[in-house]
């Protein structure tokens, strides 16, 4: 028996060429299918989009917090009844809400002449936010910096946060 075994097993070593690219073949066509399936650059998209979101409620949250805390005054800077502002630092030029352009929406209805500073002033977000979030594609600029948010209040005090650029097709908004 000790004879055979050698015998059986001589001349099989390994892999022929073809076995080796039928298996590479195989494992090409697996990674291109989960690739496919898995379409990385929408899922960077979401998240983007996702952060957008969650950064503009947080925002939201903080202006309403403000208010409540000080007896229903609205935190310095604010837009007017009726204004959407791009919130940051900086005049018009440094800080734009443009419909359909850096907001991204049809239904901003008012420009104003100057960014929404809401950490500056004597009523501002400081307590409630370590800094105003800047959107994933970045805001700063030379003079100013601008966060990719704009926030804006109706007469009968509804405030909407929206965020100035998407990576989808709708728009972002939050309003309370």
């Amino acid at each position: 028996m000790k004879k055979f075994l050698p015998k059986l097993f001589k001349g099989t070593s390994g892999f022929t060429l073809i076995e080796l690219l039928v298996a590479l073949t195989i494992v090409t066509i697996l990674a291109v299918a989960v690739y496919v399936a898995l379409n990385p650059a929408q899922r960077l998209k979401d998240s983007k989009d996702a952060r957008r979101t969650a950064d503009i409620e947080s925002i939201l949250t903080a202006i309403h917090q403000s208010i409540v805390d000080n007896k229903g005054t609205y935190p310095t800077n604010m837009p007017a009844d009726g204004t959407v502002r791009q919130i940051g630092t900086g005049n018009a030029t440094d800080c734009p809400v443009s419909v359909g352009t850096d907001c991204n929406t049809t239904d901003i209805t008012g420009y104003a002449t100057v960014c929404a500073d809401l950490m500056a002033g004597g009523q501002n977000l400081s307590n409630y936010l370590a800094s105003i979030p800047l959107d994933p594609l970045g805001g700063s600029t030379a003079n100013a910096v601008k966060t990719g948010y704009a926030v804006g209040k109706t007469s009968v005090g509804i405030v909407t946060v929206y965020a100035c650029h998407t990576d989808g097709t709708s728009v972002i908004k939050v309003s309370r």
